[in-house]
């Protein structure tokens, strides 16, 4: 390969995208996906070549490396195509729709992707990862391309029939399936993990395993409402057992993106913020369900990494690391023992590579991933006679020595974009941490995140944007920037109780509902009604390595009733689970997070109102007593004595009666807005909220 100093750069030398920067030196005559690479192709009488991926994709790299800094793919491309790169993490309309495409066609999908499309964008050739020449049973790139090229010059009737067959197979992919909903689809669920799950390793199904931490939170909130222990069983096994797995950075923190193996030992490297801000909420989530302190000390160390390697200077979060650096998959991470001897010295780093299953063979091409998959800290304690507690502490000391010395290592490379809904994700994870740890500066990370969000990714009209990059804000947002940041100030409301963050949920719910909503068949669009004209509007309700904008949106409204008592929000809630029954009740666990919104609907709910002064000792005990107790069924509210109680009060009408009693922070449990007689002791309101989370009416 040429170097970059040598080439001259192409157009995409003038986007912001990492993933399309990556590229821009490649020979290939890359466009961005617009209107100057489609009028082209209408010009000049030529097919697409679109190809999607992301930065920190291992394929899409060697897909690169192999094929578009080839100097004859390249000619070929430029001679008798169009080439268009698609960052799939900025346009993810682009990427639901030829996913799906490239699922329906061929059965599978993944990234890169490969389409081939006509130039009005109808599709009639789908793949992923190519090699540049045939070989293994797989067609290369250049055979493609060369056939590809003489049917469209000699049979061009051949390649309209598949694009019809194409869209007419696609439209009813993105058409939900509407229906009723009660609680035996729960039921359904639980039994369809309980079948797929691996009681040795945790984990549900054979690998690749991802985490998929929705899949976690519901088994976890199931387990609390219905009394089954295996529920919460399975969740607490599997989240344990990434843990202890090469899934999870022993050396830095945080996880990567899924394992390729059943014990959760290999990883795919890359670290997504998607992931590590659910997982540290299903962690969180789990410490409230068991009172594991193992659970609380994850979540910690996730927001650590991500404080330290993933945080904007003005307060967002970057979106990924690669899972190579130098050009090798997982060099940055692994370790053999003289490595660690060199750094840790004879004794202490036999005492590491013990633990931590460092061998002279190796578990990853020749040398370790880190983890403690066998390894027992009790046991290892024993053999070097100390107290599980000194090993941790000694452990933890040699830690930071090896990550001192992995710094001196080439990192991986940094995505360093800003996208709204990823970054929503984890300021619901940071609120919902300073709530279940009591650590307030996490809420202040949380906030200046969310300042960020609404400072850089919205128009001065209120319309959302989707991502921010080196001063610049693009492409509108979409429905998960909505749903995931309405979800967000939710958890930031009950963090700090601040009305506003209640209030802007209120006005995201309102603006999402009129760009997004389908008033014809219900649920949300993908787009919005302003977004550009595509061959399909994606509708989407399946709950992947994240949960889609439609389930997150059915929660936050079942929970904003629940806080407000708004009949309007209540319909709009039953609406949008309605609106998906059909879907969720063929394959109820492929819905997790939208079990979530139909758990807070079915199951009894109630709602907790403190009245206090804000900040005050009475008020601040009230509230430590109130989150105590694990009761994902109940909202927490503050009306605060004082000049703010009138905003809360037209926020939500029903508290507008509560006082203080003898001028103490009072709390008030009701169910179905009905309250019990209010209190003044924090211990009496926890007892009565304990006693409402184990009841099963």
């Amino acid at each position: 390969m040429s170097g970059r100093a040598e080439r001259k750069p192409n157009r995409l030398i003038h986007e912001k995208s990492p993933y399309l920067l990556q590229h821009a030196y490649n020979p290939v005559d890359w466009y961005p996906w617009g209107d100057e690479a489609f009028e082209r192709a209408k010009r000049e009488d030529k097919p697409i070549f679109l190809s999607i991926g992301y930065s920190t994709c291992h394929w899409c790299h060697v897909m690169e490396r192999e094929s578009f800094e080839d100097e004859e793919v390249a000619a070929v491309l430029n001679r008798d195509f169009v080439a268009i790169k698609v960052d799939r993490e900025e346009r993810p309309d682009i990427d639901h729709i030829y996913m799906t495409v490239c699922q329906a066609m061929t059965g599978h999908g993944g990234w890169p992707l490969t389409i081939i499309m006509t130039p009005d964008k109808t599709p009639f050739f789908a793949g992923t990862y190519f090699p540049k020449r045939s070989r293994y049973g797989r067609p290369g790139l250049l055979d493609i391309l060369q056939q590809i090229a003489d049917v469209w010059k000699h049979d061009r009737a051949r390649i309209d029939r598949v694009g019809r067959k194409v869209l007419d197979a696609l439209r009813p992919h993105f058409q939900n399936r509407a229906g009723e909903l009660d609680a035996s689809v729960l039921d359904e669920a639980y039994k369809q993990f309980a079948e797929r799950f691996d009681a040795a390793y945790g984990g549900f199904g054979p690998p690749p395993k991802f985490p998929t931490p929705h899949n976690l939170i519901f088994l976890l909130r199931y387990g609390r409402l219905t009394g089954k222990a295996q529920a919460t069983a399975m969740a607490t096994k599997t989240l344990e057992a990434m843990h202890r797995g090469g899934i999870y950075d022993h050396i830095g923190f945080g996880f990567a993106r899924y394992s390729t193996d059943r014990e959760w030992l290999v990883p795919h490297f890359e670290k997504m913020l998607y992931d590590n801000a659910l997982l540290a909420y299903a962690y969180l989530e789990a410490y409230q369900a068991t009172g594991d302190a193992r659970h609380a000390r994850v979540a910690r160390e996730i927001f650590t990494y991500v404080e330290r390697e993933m945080t904007d200077p003005d307060g967002g979060f970057y979106s990924a690391q690669d899972a190579d650096s130098e050009g090798v998959e997982g060099k940055f991470y692994v370790w053999t023992p003289d490595e660690v001897k060199a750094v840790l010295g004879a004794d202490d780093g036999a005492l590491f590579c013990d633990v931590y299953d460092i061998t002279p063979g190796g578990n990853f091409e020749g040398k370790s991933i880190p983890n403690r998959i066998h390894t027992s800290l009790a046991s290892a304690a024993r053999r070097y006679g100390m107290t599980v507690e000194e090993l941790e502490k000694h452990l933890e000391a040699m830690r930071r020595k090896l990550f001192a010395a992995r710094g001196r290592r080439v990192p991986p490379h940094k995505d360093d974009k800003i996208l709204t809904a990823w970054n929503a994700l984890m300021i619901a994870a940071l609120a919902k941490g300073a709530k279940v740890l009591g650590e307030p500066a996490l809420a202040e990370r949380a906030i200046r995140a969310t300042s960020f969000l609404f400072a850089k990714l919205r128009r001065g009209d209120g319309r959302l944007l989707a991502r921010y990059r080196d001063g610049e804000a693009a492409h509108l947002a979409y429905l998960d920037d909505y749903a995931f940041l309405t979800w967000a100030l939710l958890e930031l409301y009950e963090a700090t109780f601040e009305a506003r963050f209640l209030r802007d949920a209120l006005g995201l719910t309102r603006q999402m509902f009129n760009l997004f909503g389908d008033d014809k068949d219900g649920g949300l669009f993908f787009t919005g009604r302003d977004a550009e004209a595509l061959p399909a509007r994606p509708k989407e309700v399946y709950d992947g390595a994240m949960p889609s904008g439609n389930s997150v949106a059915a929660y936050t409204l079942v929970r904003l009733a629940q806080l407000t008592g708004d009949e309007a929000l209540r319909r709009k809630a039953d609406q949008q689970l309605q609106a998906f029954a059909g879907d969720v009740r063929a394959f109820p666990s492929a819905h997790a997070f939208f079990l979530l919104a139909l758990q807070a609907d079915v199951a009894p709910s109630a709602q907790v109102v403190v009245v206090g002064r804000s900040g005050a000792p009475d008020t601040e005990a009230m509230l430590r007593a109130v989150r105590r107790v694990y009761a994902p069924q109940a909202v927490v509210l503050l009306v605060p004595e004082g000049e703010a109680r009138g905003e809360v009060e037209a926020l939500v009408p029903y508290v507008s009666g509560m006082r203080m009693v003898d001028g103490k922070a009072t709390a008030y449990l009701c169910r179905h807005f009905a309250c019990q007689e209010p209190t003044t002791d924090p211990e009496v309101v926890a007892a009565q909220l304990a006693e409402f989370a184990l009841s099963r009416e």
